[in-house]
């Protein structure tokens, strides 16, 4: 990262935390200003706020700060682990998930606004710490909902103004050398409330094992992150806030040792694969200033903000020329500017008028610095001399998309939900776009029983950050030549959704729900690893048809808490249309001809968990996580086959000291896979995969946090 915007990220937190008090000196000063009910205003402006965002027709999935609070390691729980314990969400290597057979996709809503997905890459940039709950919806859609659509993670934030005037902070450490401290500060004051939190964590298992060994070599990671978000009540209708966030990740390459070497390197053919030095760095900041009341009997939200993304690959040039032919320097960033605007107006007694407009402006760069061998005409190595051959590129990507839908009740038992959305995506000189409808039913059949519908029409434009626009023709004649087939860049995605689900109370502490879904796909997009950099790239298949079924049941009485989700996915492309360089010539010629299964498919998908309080501050509780297996080649048949089935189990046990103190002392203890089974995620087969993956293995960790 540059030093300069690093610097800038350190100086807008310590503004922001410096407001607060700079603020309440003025408002002291100031004795003509009223004092609200700060409380209350916020109750009906966070009321307001959530009218904005309907789910009709969608299916939807709630996970709360106490249902992270259970997890094994409580808020210390990377994000993406949180979303594993709900429907239909499949584990992948890289801190990756899948939610309903798509291979990311996924939208993630800070209090209703929609923050620019970043680079993906191996860290999280979001901390469960911020989180007061999260609302998955996935399935059909409203109209409001657009770009990423495999599902919609919304994510309210913790703040001041609720939880009074006070912080938190602590440490969770244990096996692999983990040592992540934290700390948090919340608070309100007069009109202004707010929340802030950081973390720093490093450990010796910072991405998933190649080898099946209990510790990889090589593997280090250090990480930090940080969000903060200030709020003023402006008066009893208007409230501006501010919220921004950084993620500095760094990575060691885990190594494979006993490799074979390829290529002879200034007259040296060997090198120990153990000692091979590649690594990865990962930058993201975001900054957003919302404006959110009511004018009337309108809500509205309007925000404008900023999201910056950075990640660099670091080979190690000799090693990466002896095994493979090539040692690839790959760096990409992307900015993002964004402006969006929400509205929701009653119209009578019946309906509810909603509408707004969403616009991105994304500056893009792709640089890859690589060195590799000079060939001969069959295609061996004619020299021991490596070539640099730089490469670099930048474009312009710009969204734009405007939506209207109503609301409409029919008496006490139905509620339709229709709409259009309009979507218009401009990059590498073409424009693509779309008129969606969007339709959703909500039947209340009884008192316990409720039935929803919806069917979506999307439009998903491709990743623009994971799009590098190389000129193959470099590579001519050397180790990293390529096929002059294909086009190399990624076309926009459109499908047909269907949904349809049931929700069931039972009693006053049992719910159960079911839901089926189907996806027909043109031009399906799909994300892989290609090259050594661990950095993923978009491809399209020209047909793809993905469908499930999903089943949850929640139950909570009291002390006692427990959750299963059972899901089974089936998904499918044909006929890859874009980057088919990437991919192995005998892989194309297949699946010209062919459906295959997506390389992220996995059949059948399962996870639980139980939580039980006891003897005053005393809780145990245990998760676990299932997995038919991903998908990996068997002869003639790219991703034909599929990995074991694996089950992570995790362990917890936790007492609070001083609990009627108010300030608590949180001790919890956490094994994850206590069973301690070794599980692969990935074999290094597949389209779009490029190196083996373990689960990881048994550790215990100790988690200390002080409420002050």
């Amino acid at each position: 990262m540059k030093p300069t915007l690093l610097a800038s990220g350190i100086t807008f937190a310590l503004a922001l935390a410096s407001l607060p008090s700079l603020a309440l000196a003025a408002d002291a000063s100031t004795s003509a200003v009223k004092d609200l009910d700060a409380v209350t205003v916020t109750a009906q402006l966070d009321q307001a706020r959530n009218a904005l965002s309907p789910d009709i027709g969608s299916s939807q999935y709630e996970i709360t700060a106490e249902d992270i609070k259970n997890q094994p390691l409580g808020a210390s729980t990377p994000l993406s682990q949180v979303l594993l314990q709900a429907p239909g969400v499949v584990q992948d290597s890289y801190g990756g998930v899948h939610v309903r057979g798509d291979h990311a996709n996924l939208q993630y809503r800070i209090n209703g606004v929609l923050l620019p997905e970043s680079i993906s890459g191996f860290g999280q940039t979001l901390d469960a710490r911020t989180i007061k709950s999260i609302r998955l919806m996935d399935g059909a859609l409203p109209a409001q909902f657009g770009e990423r659509t495999a599902a919609v993670v919304d994510i309210t934030t913790r703040s001041g103004s609720e939880l009074g005037n006070g912080g938190s902070a602590g440490i969770t450490a244990g096996s692999f050398g983990k040592v992540n401290p934290n700390a948090s500060w919340w608070g309100s004051q007069g009109r202004w409330s707010w929340f802030m939190t950081g973390n720093y964590d490093q450990n010796d298992v910072g991405l998933e094992n190649p080898t099946n060994t209990r510790k990889p070599l090589h593997d280090d990671t250090h990480q930090g992150k940080a969000f903060a978000d200030l709020t003023y009540l402006v008066n009893e209708n208007t409230r501006l806030s501010v919220f921004a966030g950084f993620a500095n990740n760094r990575f060691q390459i885990p190594v494979n040792p006993g490799q074979t070497p390829q290529f002879g390197y200034l007259d040296t053919t060997t090198f120990d694969s153990s000692q091979l030095d590649e690594t990865q760095r990962e930058t993201t900041r975001f900054g957003m200033l919302v404006l959110q009341g009511t004018l009337g009997d309108t809500a509205y939200q309007v925000s404008a903000g900023q999201r910056y993304s950075d990640v660099a690959f670091n080979p190690d040039i000799a090693g990466d020329l002896v095994f493979s032919g090539v040692a690839s320097q790959v760096r990409r960033s992307n900015r993002a500017n964004t402006l969006q605007a929400d509205f929701s107006t009653p119209l009578g007694q019946n309906h509810t008028l909603r509408y707004g407009v969403y616009g991105n402006y994304e500056n893009a760069t792709a640089s890859n610095n690589s060195w590799v061998f000079p060939v001969d005409g069959d295609g061996n190595q004619a020299s021991t001399t490596p070539l640099l051959i730089p490469d670099r590129n930048a474009f312009h990507a710009s969204t734009a998309a405007v939506y209207v839908q109503d609301e409409w009740r029919i008496g006490d038992d139905w509620t339709v939900n229709y709409g259009l959305r309009g979507d218009r995506f401009k990059a590498f000189g073409r424009t693509e776009g779309q008129l969606s409808p969007r339709l959703g039913v909500v039947w209340n059949a009884t008192d316990s029983t409720t039935v929803h519908a919806g069917y979506s029409r999307y439009f998903t434009p491709p990743a623009s950050e994971l799009i590098a626009s190389s000129d193959i023709a470099l590579y001519d004649g050397t180790t990293n030549q390529q096929p002059a087939i294909g086009n190399n860049t990624p076309l926009s995605e459109r499908s047909d959704y269907y949904d349809l689900g049931v929700s069931q109370r039972i009693g006053e502490h049992l719910t159960l729900g079911l839901d089926a879904y189907d996806r027909r796909v043109d031009r399906l997009q799909d994300e892989g690893q290609f090259g050594a950099a661990y950095i993923y790239s978009t491809f399209n298949y020209r047909y793809g048809h993905i469908h499930g079924v999903e089943f949850s049941a929640d139950y909570n009485n009291g002390p006692f808490s427990a959750y299963f989700n059972a899901a089974y996915n089936k998904a499918m492309g044909k006929q890859v249309i874009t980057s088919q360089y990437n991919l192995d010539p005998d892989a194309l010629v297949y699946v010209q001809d062919n459906w295959i299964h997506l390389d992220h498919d996995q059949k059948l998908t399962s996870s639980g968990g139980i939580s039980y309080a006891f003897a005053g501050h005393n809780r145990i509780g245990a998760n676990y996580v299932y997995g038919s297996g991903l998908r990996s080649d068997i002869e003639g048949v790219p991703n034909g086959g599929e990995l074991p089935s694996y089950l992570q189990v995790n362990l917890s046990a936790g007492h609070d000291f001083n609990a009627d103190s108010g300030h608590p002392l949180h001790v919890q203890l956490a094994v994850i896979n206590a069973l301690d089974r070794s599980y692969q995620l990935r074999d290094g087969g597949g389209i779009g995969v490029f190196a083996p993956q373990w689960g990881p293995r048994r550790g215990a960790y100790l988690s200390l946090q002080q409420d002050f």
